[in-house]
């Protein structure tokens, strides 16, 4: 049977695979050289600069092949990411300085010139690795004709200067620039001769090896940068103690109150109506509508924060280094599928505490109820890659992978929890008795409905968090480098505090208002946040980024709901989790008959 210390024990293994499998491919080569030795060099990937998942492949474009294509075994996180390695056509061997070398010669037909001219018209970058470092460079540039304003040429570099720096017998530092004389008219469609060049000079530098993917993370690091960030914490800070202010002199002073008016009623006269949160106590723990679902929710949303602390885990002790690719995509599918058994135990257990008997139906919801919205737009989505022949199509193997992963390890974790959980021994902790029939719910303001509650909810947590998010966004669908795990993990932590306490709130005063069936309510008010972030999304979208295209659109808006869904998830978890621990220590304070 699982028990707590055996799952934790697992999930410390699966770090560690997951942290020495990063180290490993890392470490593949000790990346020191002598004079002439020759050094790796892959071509990545191109594709339009504001549209980050529309990449495709480097020689989908008709550039200059290599004697002998060579393709770079890739992990799986880092077919997920879209990497597709493959040999460039240059050769930069250690210490080796070129000047104007012929990369080859080329008859660009009328079909490779439409190609390149509307790669250039849509401001397409190149990315290649070089020792494991990457660099970037755009393939052309499109100026205003100089007889007709009115029309644009449209030119493609052909000369490449690699700029590399070296500390002793390690390479520190690549940089690509274009030379901006030497360029093609693509303007119109005719056969060009084209001459690809490429030069190379070498530098010295004293910045160590151990450093030299620093430079990736400046960026973040600068002084009004780290200033933007602080600014957020303390923002969410200030939001976080005007709450705590808010429950501790409000909330808790009508609980006191409450409790002295009902101990008063008890001491007085037995035949005084009853009022309030009192009132209901024969229904406030009547268990709630679809338990099933319920208990999957919570199972699913438990789930999810454990992969969160995890994954921060792992970035907090620096396995997520900048261009450790397909790093964070492998922790993801591993631990996701290690952490299986948490969700099938939360809801099992909490299915059984509910006195529900269909536990086969409930781990069935509980395995499904995230992952079946993921595998849909994961389905519609790589679809619509493979139709753009995109790199963020994923090869049929690596399906193949996935799905294999699902069957022989979630699925057998996810019922191994259940059992356990369906077997637990605990029992729902009710302070006081349910009645046999639920009392009506009084007719109720507006303002006291669902989706009004879910709106103040969800709203003070958003804004703890709206400032760090454009960072978030502008990494992940952007070319930002992201690795102030430490801020980000502080205002995680703000956000869940955040959450607990407007759950709690709104909880007390729906229960003041005799409204009893708080444990959906509760849930929805958590989890409102995810809403709010999808709503920031289209803001994003529209005033901040410069994304285009149905491909691009389609990701973006598909994988942000997939990922604000399962903050829904964890954090309506969260808001019901103290919501139930305040209405048990609230109803556990007072004598009710």
């Amino acid at each position: 049977m699982l028990t707590k210390p055996t799952v934790i024990r697992w999930l410390l293994v699966a770090l560690l695979v997951v942290y020495r499998i990063e180290e490993a491919e890392s470490a593949g080569s000790d990346h020191k050289y002598k004079p002439n030795d020759e050094v790796p060099i892959y071509a990545n990937k191109v594709g339009p600069f504001h549209n980050p998942s529309e990449t495709y492949r480097f020689f989908d474009l008709p550039f200059c092949l290599p004697a002998h294509i060579k393709e770079k075994p890739e992990a799986l996180g880092e077919i997920l990411g879209g990497d597709r390695l493959v040999s460039a056509p240059y050769k930069l061997p250690f210490m080796v300085e070129k000047d104007s070398e012929i990369v080859c010669r080329k008859r660009l037909t009328k079909k490779d010139v439409s190609k390149f001219r509307s790669a250039v018209a849509k401001d397409y970058y190149f990315q290649m690795y070089y020792d494991d470092l990457p660099f970037w460079g755009f393939i052309g540039k499109v100026e205003k004709d100089k007889t007709d304003p009115g029309e644009e040429k449209y030119y493609l570099f052909k000369h490449l200067h690699f700029e590399i720096r070296y500390n002793k017998d390690h390479v520190i530092e690549i940089n690509a620039k274009a030379d901006p004389s030497a360029v093609v008219d693509l303007t119109e469609d005719k056969e060009i001769e084209v001459e690809f060049m490429y030069s190379v000079k070498w530098k010295e530098t004293d910045v160590p090896f151990e450093t030299r993917l620093e430079k990736y993370s400046q960026s973040l690091s600068q002084p009004h940068h780290l200033e933007i960030h602080w600014f957020s914490i303390i923002n969410s800070c200030v939001t976080v103690l005007l709450l705590t202010g808010f429950l501790a002199t409000i909330l808790m002073r009508v609980l006191k109150n409450d409790f002295v008016k009902y101990a008063h009623d008890e001491e007085a006269a037995d035949d005084l109506e009853e009022t309030g949160w009192k009132y209901i106590h024969g229904d406030v723990f009547r268990y709630p509508k679809y338990k099933s679902l319920f208990a999957a929710a919570l199972g699913s949303g438990t789930q999810l924060f454990s992969l969160a602390l995890f994954i921060f885990g792992l970035a907090l002790v620096g396995v997520f280094y900048p261009y450790n690719r397909g790093a964070l995509f492998t922790a993801l599918v591993v631990i996701y599928a290690l952490t299986s058994g948490i969700a099938g135990y939360t809801a099992a257990s909490f299915y059984h505490q509910l006195e529900g008997t269909n536990w086969v139906r409930n781990l069935l919801l509980t395995g499904c109820l995230f992952c079946g919205p993921l595998f849909l737009t994961f389905c519609f989505l790589n679809t619509v890659a493979i139709a753009y022949t995109a790199t963020a199509a994923l090869p049929f193997g690596t399906i193949i992978v996935i799905v294999l992963i699902w069957t022989l390890v979630t699925s057998p974790l996810l019922v191994l929890g259940g059992i356990a959980g369906k077997n637990s021994k605990a029992e729902f902790q009710a302070p006081v008795r349910t009645t046999k029939f639920p009392r009506e719910i009084p007719p109720l303001p507006w303002y006291r409905k669902t989706v009004p509650q879910m709106a103040m909810a969800g709203f003070l947590p958003f804004s703890a968090i709206y400032i760090e998010l454009y960072y978030i966004f502008a990494s992940v669908w952007g070319h930002r480098i992201y690795t102030i795990y430490s801020i980000l993990f502080i205002v995680f932590i703000i956000l869940l505090i955040v959450t607990a306490f407007i759950t709690v709130a709104l909880t007390y005063f729906q229960l003041a208002s005799e409204d009893h069936e708080w444990w959906w309510r509760s849930f929805l008010c958590g989890g409102s946040t995810g809403v709010f972030i999808y709503g920031y999304c289209l803001y994003y979208y529209y005033e901040r980024s410069d994304m285009s295209g149905f491909m691009q659109t389609s990701f973006f808006f598909g994988y942000m709901a997939c990922i604000c869904y399962g903050f829904f998830l964890m954090l309506g978890m969260v808001g019901f989790r103290a919501a139930l621990f305040f209405v048990r220590h609230m109803y556990r304070s007072i004598k009710c008959e």
